[in-house]
């Protein structure tokens, strides 16, 4: 397995196409047509070698570390929310399993916790037997669900950098929490009246907070909202993958999450 590191928003289409047509005629057990001309992609459209490109974290072992410390201190914030306990455990559950994830991810912006990625290279089922790297075929396996779809990360990444831009402080993270917690939409809750009110709260004040510091301008508070519409976008499938799998294994990491809260 091979990996190459890449910026941002490099494009693949133009690296080795041969191999790229040959794994994908090899993979899909049928061959279809292929174009074998290089095409120029437009920086303002999504690239099509985007749609299937996977990545892998260059440094899982120092970020995975840096991503637990970080998953530790979502639990944190949570156990410290009297309001939190005052819903229905029920309530409780359907809040941690639907929510830990974009809070994690802020919680990442807060500890200013960057990283960088390598693509990942599947290697070609053509060119193991041709270079006679297996004596038996039916060891050959391609393990195509490794790593996370490339497009999930670049979000992750945009909404990052949004929140680092805006250089948002102690206080302002933990009324976003809040909100992104405290979300009356999610399906199943017993009493989302109750969890809107919660969320309104934590809402009207950040709004607050931020006109004071920004000489009574909502400016800034909007931007925040905006960048909770990319984290809405964001896969908690990816954030374990991502982070976590390296780590953990199998693990189901929302289980571990609802122990720590209420039975440690």
């Amino acid at each position: 397995m091979a990996f190459r590191s890449e910026k941002l928003g490099t494009c693949q289409c133009n690296r080795d196409p041969v191999n790229s047509i040959l794994f994908q005629m090899l993979n899909s057990g049928s061959i279809a047509k292929t174009n074998l001309q290089q095409h120029i992609c437009n920086p303002n459209r999504e690239c099509p070698c985007d749609r299937s490109r996977k990545v892998l974290l260059k440094h899982p072992e120092v970020i995975c570390k840096k991503a637990s410390d970080v998953l530790l201190k979502t639990v944190t914030f949570i156990q410290n929310l009297p309001s939190f306990y005052q819903l229905l455990q029920d309530d409780q559950i359907l809040l941690v399993r639907r929510c830990w994830a974009p809070l994690f991810v802020l919680g990442l912006a807060q500890e200013q916790v960057d990283f960088e990625w390598e693509d990942l290279s599947m290697p070609s089922l053509l060119k193991k037997i041709l270079l006679n790297q297996s004596q038996d075929t039916s060891d050959i396996t391609l393990t195509s669900d490794t790593g996370v779809p490339f497009k999930e990360v670049k979000k992750l990444q945009m909404f990052l950098h949004k929140l680092w831009s805006l250089d948002i402080c102690t206080k302002e993270y933990a009324y976003l929490k809040g909100m992104v917690l405290f979300n009356p939409r999610i399906r199943g809750v017993r009493f989302p009246q109750y969890i809107q009110t919660l969320q309104l709260e934590a809402q009207q004040t950040l709004m607050e907070f931020t006109s004071v510091m920004q000489n009574m301008s909502h400016v800034r508070f909007t931007m925040m909202l905006e960048a909770l519409d990319i984290l809405k976008a964001i896969d908690s499938e990816v954030i374990t993958e991502l982070f976590f799998r390296p780590i953990s294994g199998e693990i189901n990491l929302e289980d571990l999450l609802l122990e720590t809260l209420f039975y440690s």
